[in-house]
């Protein structure tokens, strides 16, 4: 039975920011944040806040800082031509997902004999279309405008071009933008009818098993899709069957193992995980114990970890700030059981794959290349038109602003970084925020949002507020420190 640990215990995540104490302490509250050599000022901050369609809350801009110290950490990585390829910092980051690995081999084993298959059942539904599978290859088109989308199509049409049954693995975990899927070659897994969207359940049911389809469009970009044979999911199909027996003994198993376990909840770990869900990433290294088990300390740190994990689509920040303590207790409580499972795991000598291990890096490596070709801060374009080092850090962080502006402004494409991508670059280079500062912006923006309307509503094009520069002359170089 494959299984995903994060899943068993809650779902979803969207990371905030870290403060940094030497800004806090500073008198730097001219400035929200630093990342390599470049700054993002209060006023910019406030304008690109006042000047959008987001909510003003000190929680946003927050958000929004912390994607513009991704972005900028992408482009001091390109400066210095830093693939960001170290194998010891990527499985560091990647942990939560190589422990999932692990847990899925592991649960293959513990759950052999659970549950009773039905195969002719599984036939039928599989014959009937009431149970599909897919793979898929994405590319993104969300906030796109029809020329962006044009070219996202060229791309997609190339890479179907090239594609075919015995590559579309390979093909999907180097080029699909669905990072989750592209770890797992494409595959979406088995899956209910009606739980895509219809453009792709519409493609999806026009192929016959093993056929690949022709580019198509959805809401989210453009996908190629291959219908695996009923023998290539056969056994999903087959551990599907085994229904609600499977959920019995998979209840009981974890049961039993939760009990034996020892599992000592902290009378502050609700105080703590509502913290954890105002700002995940200030906790990302705190060893706070949330609770203790026969599989060692459960940590602030490591809920991140497997917090981390999850798709955003269940919004467990936003649950976290609303539960009331019994459900926080329950949530550590899962998660700590995780750590349960992992420690049977080792114990019966259970090891990722260096193939599986191999396909993880890969697509680490595909979210770099990607990011850096999207954000137009390729090593080789900064090379071009830059000599030295310094210089292209500079040119980096000035292509990353007008980017980051447009994108702010809705007039360019959201670009995703991974949070294990995001973790190797906050390690590796430089950054920090200024919490007075983030004040600060919050404050300007809404008199900047409040004049807008206000010009608007007496007929009058706004005043602009100028940009601050995005590198002050000044600045030196700081050394690094599918389912829809």
């Amino acid at each position: 039975m494959k299984r995903t640990l994060a899943i068993a215990a809650a779902a979803a995540l969207t990371l905030s920011a870290c403060s940094g104490l030497r800004d806090a302490l500073s008198a730097h509250t001219d400035r929200v944040a630093r990342a390599g050599s470049a700054e993002l000022s209060v006023t910019r901050l406030a304008t690109l806040l006042g000047k959008s369609r987001a909510p003003i809350r000190k929680d946003i801009a927050k958000s929004i800082a912390n994607v513009w110290v991704d972005y900028q950490l992408l482009g001091v990585a390109a400066a210095h031509n830093d693939s960001l390829n170290d194998p010891k910092l990527v499985d560091e980051a990647m942990w939560p997902a190589i422990a999932n690995l692990k847990a899925s081999k592991w649960y293959a084993i513990v759950s052999k004999n659970w549950g009773v298959v039905d195969s002719a059942a599984a036939q039928r539904q599989w014959a009937s279309g009431d149970i599909l599978a897919a793979d898929h290859i994405l590319l993104f088109t969300q906030g796109m405008n029809d020329a962006q989308k044009a070219d996202v199509k060229k791309k997609a049409d190339s890479i179907r071009a090239k594609v075919t049954p015995a590559n579309f693995a390979a093909t999907a975990t180097a080029n699909s933008q669905d990072q989750q899927t592209a770890r797992q070659g494409g595959s979406l897994g088995i899956f209910p009818k009606g739980t895509m969207v219809p453009e792709f359940e519409k493609a999806l049911r026009a192929l016959k098993p093993g056929e690949i389809s022709p580019v198509i469009q959805t809401q989210y970009g453009y996908h190629i899709i291959r219908r695996p044979t009923y023998d290539q999911v056969k056994s999903k199909l087959l551990l599907a069957s085994k229904g609600r027996s499977v959920t019995v003994a998979e209840s009981t198993y974890l049961a039993k193992l939760e009990a034996g376990g020892k599992i000592d909840v902290k009378k502050n770990a609700p105080t703590i995980v509502r913290a954890i869900g105002n700002d995940p990433d200030a906790f990302r290294r705190d060893n706070t114990v949330l609770a203790t088990s026969t599989a060692g300390k459960f940590t602030a740190s490591r809920l991140v970890g497997w917090l981390e994990t999850l798709p955003p689509n269940a919004r467990v920040l936003d649950q976290i700030k609303q539960a009331p303590d019994s459900a926080l207790v329950a949530m550590v409580r899962r998660f700590a059981n995780n750590e349960l499972v992992l420690k049977q795991a080792d114990s019966a000598g259970v090891k990722i794959d260096p193939a599986e291990i191999a396909q993880l890096h890969a697509s680490f490596l595909n979210a770099v290349t990607q990011a850096w070709n999207q954000l137009g801060v390729t090593p080789s374009s900064l090379q071009d038109s830059a000599k030295t080092e310094s210089d292209r850090e500079k040119l980096a962080a000035k292509r990353i602003d007008n980017y980051f502006e447009r994108m702010v402004q809705e007039q360019a494409p959201f670009i995703s970084v991974p949070t294990p991508l995001s973790s190797v670059l906050r390690q590796k280079y430089g950054y920090s925020f200024n919490d007075v500062g983030f004040d600060r912006a919050v404050e300007l923006a809404a008199k900047i949002r409040n004049s807008a309307d206000s010009a608007r509503k007496a007929g009058q094009p706004p005043t602009a507020v100028p940009l601050a520069p995005a590198l002050p002359p000044s600045a030196s170089s700081t050394p690094p420190g599918g389912k829809k």
